[in-house]
C-alpha cells in the first residue's frame, strides 16, 4: 500500500468561463489529519467534489490508494468516505436502522460486527434505539461519520464538520477524529474556516487560493514530531544589529518597530534571546503568535512588508 492514500496530481477544472482549479497537486500521508483551507471561492468545494467523484477533472487525475478516480472509479471510491455539508440521515429512523440501511447499500457488504465496531468507535451505543430526529447536532455528526466508515475507507473527507456544534460537541468530535487517525490509520481531509480548531485537530494544513495550492503547513516539526512551529515577533534595539543576529534563523521581516520570523521551532525562541543579548542588543519584548492564523492570512491576503 502507498504511504500516500490520497494524491491530487496536476488537476484542472473550468466551470463556465472560470478556470477554478489550476494545476493543483498535493498528497496526504497515511494516518494523518489535514486541514483544507482557503478563502470563499478559492476552490475547496470544487476540489472535494472531484475527489469524491461527483464531478470530473478536465486534466490531471486523483488517486485513492493508487486507483484513478477517473479510470478506476469503482476501486477508488470504495476506499473513500465523505460527509459534505450535513450528514445524509433519516430522522424518522433510529440510529441502528440508519446504519443497517446504509450497510445494505454498500457494494462490498457490511457485517453486523462491522456496524457494532463503528458504533463503538463514535461512542453512540446508548443512542442506537433512539430516532435520529431526537439526536443533538453533535450526535448526528458522529452517526454520519459512522455511516461513512461502514465500508472501511482509508480516506475520510469532512466539509465543515463542526458547523453548529457547541464547544463540547467540537471537543468530542476532535477526540473521535484524532483517535480514528491514530488507532485506525485513517487519513482525513477536513475543510473548515475555523483556524483555531484546525490547528488543534490537524497534523498539517493545505492552503489554497484562487484554485492553486499556496502552502502546506506543518502543525509540528515532523522531523522530531514534537516541536511546535511558531511565528516569532521581537522588539529590540538597535534594529539593524538585531536583524544581523536573527538572519541566522531565517528571513527577518521588519514591521514598524517589530521584527518577525515565520515558522520557527518553539525551542529556538530562548536561543534567539540569548544570541541577541550576547550581541549587546536590547530586547524589549518577544512573543509568538498563532502560527496557522498568521501564516494563513500572510498567504491569502496581500501583506505590505519589507524583507530584510
Amino acid at each position: 500500500m502507498t504511504n500516500y492514500p490520497l494524491r491530487v496530481a496536476n488537476v484542472n477544472k473550468t466551470l463556465g468561463k472560470n478556470h477554478v482549479i489550476k494545476n493543483m497537486s498535493f498528497q496526504l500521508r497515511r494516518g494523518e489529519i489535514y486541514g483544507f483551507l482557503g478563502p470563499n471561492g478559492s476552490g475547496k468545494t470544487t476540489t472535494i467534489r472531484m475527489i469524491v467523484s461527483l464531478i470530473s477533472p478536465e486534466s490531471g487525475d486523483i488517486y485513492i490508494e493508487g486507483n484513478s478516480v477517473t479510470s478506476e472509479r469503482k476501486e477508488a471510491i470504495s476506499k473513500i468516505g465523505a460527509i459534505v455539508e450535513d450528514p445524509d440521515l433519516y430522522g424518522y429512523l433510529t440510529g441502528e436502522q440508519n446504519l443497517e440501511h446504509f450497510a445494505r447499500m454498500s457494494v462490498n457488504g457490511v457485517t453486523k460486527e462491522r456496524i457494532k465496531e463503528v458504533v463503538a468507535l463514535v461512542e453512540l451505543e446508548h443512542a442506537m434505539k433512539k430516532k435520529v430526529k431526537s439526536y443533538s447536532l453533535g450526535m448526528k455528526q458522529r452517526l454520519g461519520i459512522a455511516v461513512s466508515l461502514l465500508h472501511k475507507p482509508s480516506v475520510l473527507i469532512l466539509d465543515e464538520p463542526t458547523n453548529g456544534l457547541d464547544p463540547k460537541g467540537i471537543r468530542d468530535l476532535r477526540h473521535y477524529l484524532q483517535r480514528l487517525a491514530k488507532e485506525d490509520g485513517v487519513t482525513l481531509l477536513v475543510s473548515s474556516h475555523q483556524l483555531n480548531e484546525i490547528e488543534v485537530l490537524c497534523d498539517r494544513a493545505i492552503v489554497i487560493k484562487s484554485g492553486e495550492v499556496v502552502e502546506e503547513i506543518a502543525m509540528k516539526d515532523h522531523e522530531s514530531d514534537v516541536e511546535m512551529l511558531v511565528n516569532v515577533r521581537i522588539k529590540a534595539e538597535p534594529i539593524s544589529e538585531a536583524v544581523e543576529v536573527l538572519t541566522s534563523y531565517g528571513m527577518v521581516y521588519e514591521k514598524e518597530d517589530t521584527l518577525e520570523l515565520e515558522k520557527q521551532p518553539y525551542n529556538h525562541v530562548p536561543n534567539m534571546v540569548a544570541d541577541l543579548v550576547h550581541a549587546n542588543v536590547q530586547v524589549y519584548g518577544i512573543s509568538y503568535k498563532n502560527k496557522l492564523e498568521d501564516t494563513y492570512f500572510s498567504l491569502t491576503e496581500e501583506k505590505e512588508e519589507n524583507a530584510s
